[in-house]
């Protein structure tokens, strides 16, 4: 789910993991995110998938893990309550959980100042939100849904679904929340692509495929709406599979090229990147079997 970006969530995972009991490693998987990671960089996936390296926070992905939990916990009112006052009165509880998870966060802030204003950019993202639905008048069927199907040979498909909606005549809602702005019109199709993916799991998981498909960008008031099909279910298996079958190729082969663009600038690995004159770290010993579920190559022979 993207705005609440992989660099805070995976120092709340940590956190989590720290604390929880060991369990037996998963079988490969496949979120969204991870597709378009590949897609973007073959070696942006390596360094997040197969070394999982740790990114630095920033405050905008904050931001988004902030709003997300607000949303997410404002349906836990009644539905009379689910105002924006309260809403605004969600946001200190749920910093102060966001920064127990992830103390760095807090490190993210010069001064009390710095810390207001951004706490105040949050409740102006919510403030958007109450612009695009009446909460009162929704009741979600579940929030944060973890959905998960196995593809037949293939890797397990997963994510998190913010929220979704179930009408009286058994219609299906998916909707997601994005902090940030809109693409531009003809941009639509790496939202459209998660989107789809989710419904995807749904309709293999649960047999029922969404009806609606419902991106809210808080970032400028745009909703971005989409009726998915039968057909289109079929086009995004085979495009995943096809990102599988990359995937495994690189790693059997051991080339996770790098692939530039303007997105390098954003890049948290951009110094350890050959295309910059960096150096990337040698692969942990499992780590590709773990991840991806194959061999890589053999180290060759002095």
């Amino acid at each position: 789910m993207a705005d609440r970006d992989e660099s805070v969530e995976e120092l709340v995972d940590e956190a989590v993991a720290q604390a929880a009991p060991v369990r037996p490693p998963s079988r490969p998987g496949l979120s969204p995110s991870r597709a378009n990671d590949f897609l973007q960089c073959p070696l942006l996936f390596r360094f997040r998938v197969v070394d999982r390296l740790p990114e630095p926070p920033s405050a905008a992905a904050a931001r988004g893990t902030l709003v997300h939990a607000v949303l997410e916990h404002l349906f836990d009112l009644p539905a009379e309550q689910r105002t924006l006052d309260a809403a605004r009165g969600l946001v200190p509880a749920q910093w102060d959980r966001l920064r127990e998870d992830a103390p760095q966060i807090a490190e993210l802030f010069a001064d009390e100042a710095e810390l207001t204003a951004w706490l105040t950019s949050a409740e102006a993202l919510l403030g958007t939100y109450f612009t695009l639905e009446d909460p009162t008048r929704l009741q979600p069927r579940e929030r944060e849904l973890m959905v998960s199907v196995e593809l037949e040979d293939g890797p397990q498909l997963r994510g998190i679904v913010d929220r979704v909606d179930v009408a009286p005549n058994g219609w299906v809602r998916v909707v997601d929340y994005k902090t940030g702005k809109s693409p531009r019109a003809g941009f639509e199709g790496g939202a459209l692509f998660q989107m789809r993916f989710y419904a995807y799991v749904i309709w293999k998981s649960r047999g029922v495929l969404p009806k609606l498909l419902q991106l809210e960008y808080l970032g400028d008031g745009t909703v971005l709406r989409h009726e998915p099909t039968e057909p289109e279910m079929h086009t995004l298996e085979a495009r995943v599979r096809s990102i599988w079958r990359g995937i495994e190729d690189a790693a059997r082969a051991g080339d996770w090229r790098p692939r530039t663009s303007r997105l390098c600038d954003w890049c948290s690995f951009k110094a350890q990147c050959p295309a910059f004159g960096g150096t990337p770290p040698e692969v942990p010993e499992g780590a590709v079997e773990r991840s991806i579920g194959v061999a890589p190559p053999a180290p060759a022979v002095a």
